[in-house]
């Protein structure tokens, strides 16, 4: 199959060209006129959305372990321009995260979903002064046993993993699982000089960048200073809510191409306002926005990376950019850059179809259109 009459994105601009695929690759990139099978009519054709950071959708939690909820959740991405996903776990119990780990093991994609690239686990080894929405009850010193044994129930699935670097054995947990899996540092009181030896352990990541860690201080830098002098790939929450747009153009300025926008949507996204359910804590969405019950801490997103793609080009960001983030930046950040996140030959053929207003108008998965 050839799309054609396109404006592609390819190595981080918009060119006019055509896209061959062949099974589920991208098998040759050429000229813009035809002969080709679907004439895109001059909309963006870009790469599918890579969402490192999600918990659910749906009224559907990764954590439930339940096979038609990461179904729902399956499709939901797809429907919002989400080609890959990693099943974002929260601070639970290993007696309740092996029965997950499972799941998303054995999980195998609808024909009209988004795929499962992995696993991410939020938690357990976290601050408890900074967890935020994550139940103190189940917190846990970080742990390589532990961590083990959860990806050997995933099938060795996790490719990212969140630590806080100042709990007890963060260290060695993060030189030796950064092996395994891309170590993220977030929901920590960490200051600069404990963050710095943890990126200098292995660590490569930094969860929802300015949430859940001190702030970005002219004298105590923090996790923010920490991250950006070790090039680390940083996520940001860019629902308008999380983080202020003037500190997303500033992150935009300190990190380049390491910014990662994530969702970190829970099963209150796409789902009306009302009381929800969070690891085991209540939470209660008024206007799209996520806080535990009764209190004004956020717990999270109802957002999806196709509304943070067009919030960051009113924001100010190139549509470039805002792409790049949301495709090749994220798979980069998790190590699988060489089969989706970017349009090339070889990699996955997960493509979206765009036009002028950002709308979507088609969704091709490893090749097929949804």
């Amino acid at each position: 199959m050839i799309i054609g009459n396109a404006r592609v994105f390819l190595d981080g601009v918009f060119r006019d060209a055509s896209v061959t695929i062949e099974g589920d690759k991208i098998a040759a990139i050429g000229a813009p006129e035809g002969p080709f099978d679907v004439d895109a009519g001059g909309r963006y054709l870009v790469p599918g959305f890579v969402d490192v950071h999600t918990h659910g959708a749906m009224n559907e939690d990764f954590s439930d372990g339940k096979p038609e909820g990461l179904r729902k959740m399956s499709r939901y991405y797809a429907q919002n321009g989400v080609t890959s996903f990693l099943a974002t776990t929260m601070t639970l119990k290993e007696e309740t995260l092996i029965p997950a780990m499972n799941a998303i093991r054995d999980f195998v994609r609808p024909a009209d979903g988004a795929k499962c690239a992995g696993i991410h686990l939020e938690g357990p080894f976290l601050s408890y002064a900074k967890r935020g929405a994550q139940a103190a009850e189940n917190l846990h010193a970080p742990d390589i046993g532990m961590f083990r044994r959860l990806n050997q129930a995933s099938g060795n699935q996790v490719r990212l993993v969140t630590v806080a670097p100042e709990e007890p054995g963060a260290m060695e947990f993060t030189r030796e699982v950064s092996r395994v899996c891309t170590v993220s540092l977030g929901h920590t009181t960490a200051d600069y000089d404990t963050a710095a030896a943890a990126f200098e352990a292995g660590a490569t990541h930094a969860t929802h960048l300015f949430n859940g860690m001190p702030p970005f201080g002219h004298r105590a830098p923090g996790v923010v200073g920490a991250a950006f002098d070790h090039k680390a790939t940083a996520e940001l929450i860019c629902d308008g809510l999380h983080i202020h747009p003037c500190v997303i153009r500033a992150a935009k300025q300190l990190f380049g191409e390491n910014l990662v926008v994530i969702s970190d949507s829970l099963r209150c996204a796409g789902m009306p306002d009302g009381e929800y359910e969070l690891g085991g804590q209540p939470i209660e969405m008024k206007g799209g926005k996520a806080t535990l019950l009764g209190s004004d801490t956020l717990a999270g997103s109802s957002t999806n990376l196709l509304a943070e793609v067009r919030n960051l080009v009113s924001f100010g960001f190139s549509l470039e950019d805002a792409i790049y983030a949301a495709t090749e930046a994220p798979a980069r950040a998790v190590r699988l850059e060489q089969h989706i996140g970017s349009i090339a030959v070889g990699k996955q053929a997960d493509l979206l179809l765009l036009n002028d207003a950002l709308e979507l108008e088609a969704v091709y998965v490893d090749g097929v259109k949804l």
